[in-house]
C-alpha cells in the first residue's frame, strides 16, 4: 500500500454544496474518504452512492454499538452498500463483535462481491486517562484498556481496530502486524489539535505502524483541499 492510499479524508460536512465541493476538490488526490455520522445522518445512502460513482474507497464510520441482534442486522444492511470499511464499538463486548462478523458474512452470502473490512473502535482519541478513570469508570490504564478491546476484536475475527497512533506499536506487537490499525487524531505539523487529546503527526503515525490515517479539518477546512492533501503526503514521505 502506498502512502496516498493510507490517508483517509474525513468528510464531515452537512450541506449538499459543501459535499459536492469537497469531493470534487479531492478527485485526483485522495483515494479513501470517511463518511461519519454527520454526513451519513444528513444524506444517508445517497452519499455512499455518489462517492462510489466518483471512484473513492469508503470508510463508513458509524461506530455501531447496540445489542448483538441489532448490530448483526445493521452490519448486514450497511455492507450491502458496498463500503470498503465499517466500524463497530468494541465496548459492546464479544457477543456484539461476533454478531457484527456474522452480519458481514450474511451480506457476503447474498452479495459475494462484498469485501468490507470490519474494524472496532477502542477508545476515542478525545479520551485521556482522567476521563477514562473519573468519568467512564474504567480503572486500568488507558493503553491497557485499548489493548483489551483490540484483543476482543481480534478474537471475534474482525480485521482491526480504530486506535490512537500512540497505541499502535503495542497492538501490532501483541496481535500481529496484519491486524489493521486505523488512526484518528492526526494533525499535520503546526495545526490545531481542536477537541482531540491524543494527537500525532502523520509522519509519526506511519512510523508507529498505523495502516490508515484519518485526517479531516486540516484538509477539508483549507482553501485548497487538494493542495493540503499533497502537502501532508509530502510531510509523510520527507
Amino acid at each position: 500500500m502506498n502512502h496516498r492510499e493510507q490517508i483517509i479524508v474525513a468528510l464531515d460536512v452537512q450541506t449538499h454544496e459543501d459535499f459536492m465541493q469537497i469531493t470534487h476538490a479531492l478527485q485526483g488526490h485522495a483515494t479513501y474518504v470517511k463518511v461519519g455520522m454527520e454526513l451519513f445522518y444528513t444524506f444517508g445512502p445517497e452519499a455512499i452512492k455518489h462517492l462510489k460513482k466518483s471512484k473513492f474507497k469508503i470508510f463508513l464510520d458509524l461506530k455501531l454499538h447496540d445489542i448483538p441482534n441489532t448490530v448483526l442486522k445493521s452490519v448486514k444492511t450497511l455492507c450491502r452498500l458496498g463500503v470498503d470499511m465499517l466500524n463497530v464499538h468494541a465496548a459492546g463486548g464479544s457477543q456484539m463483535l461476533e454478531a457484527a462478523v456474522a452480519g458481514l458474512k450474511a451480506a457476503q452470502m447474498e452479495q459475494p462481491q462484498v469485501k468490507t473490512k470490519l474494524i472496532a473502535v477502542t477508545h476515542l482519541t478525545s479520551v485521556n486517562e482522567q476521563i477514562l478513570k473519573q468519568e467512564i469508570g474504567i480503572q486500568i490504564a488507558l493503553q491497557e484498556s485499548v489493548l483489551q478491546y483490540a484483543s476482543l476484536a481480534k478474537k471475534a475475527q474482525l480485521d482491526g481496530v480504530v486506535a490512537s497512533a500512540q497505541d499502535v506499536m503495542q497492538i501490532k506487537a501483541e496481535l500481529g502486524k496484519n491486524f489493521l490499525c486505523v488512526t484518528p487524531g492526526i494533525r499535520p505539523l503546526g495545526s490545531d489539535g481542536h477537541d482531540q487529546k491524543r494527537i500525532t503527526t502523520p509522519k509519526d503515525a506511519i512510523k508507529f505502524g498505523s495502516d490508515y490515517l484519518v485526517i479531516g479539518r486540516a484538509i477539508t477546512n483549507s482553501q485548497n483541499p487538494g493542495h493540503s492533501f499533497e502537502e501532508i503526503l509530502k510531510e509523510i514521505q520527507a
